[in-house]
């Protein structure tokens, strides 16, 4: 299901992004759509693969020199 979205981008940006697609899908009904899509598939990608990375760095080097150890005590409160 497509939705619309209505944002406001600079002028400049707008007129590479569109030329860029012009250049790579023509000018055809869509292309504009599909390379937004597309897009945005690509950035919500490289912030998962950010966050996935940022998330393995603390479990390895531990929060403030902190391993992340536990003993069943310290997870049960005994």
């Amino acid at each position: 299901m497509a939705k619309t979205i209505t944002v406001n981008v600079e002028e400049e940006i707008e007129s590479k992004f569109r030329n860029e697609v012009s250049r790579r899908y023509g000018k055809k009904k869509g292309c504009l759509g599909r390379a937004l899509t597309e897009a945005m598939e690509e950035w919500t990608k490289k912030r998962d693969a950010d966050l996935e990375n940022e998330v393995r760095k603390l479990l390895k080097e531990g929060i403030k020199g902190r391993k992340w150890r536990f003993n069943r005590e310290e997870l049960y409160d005994r």
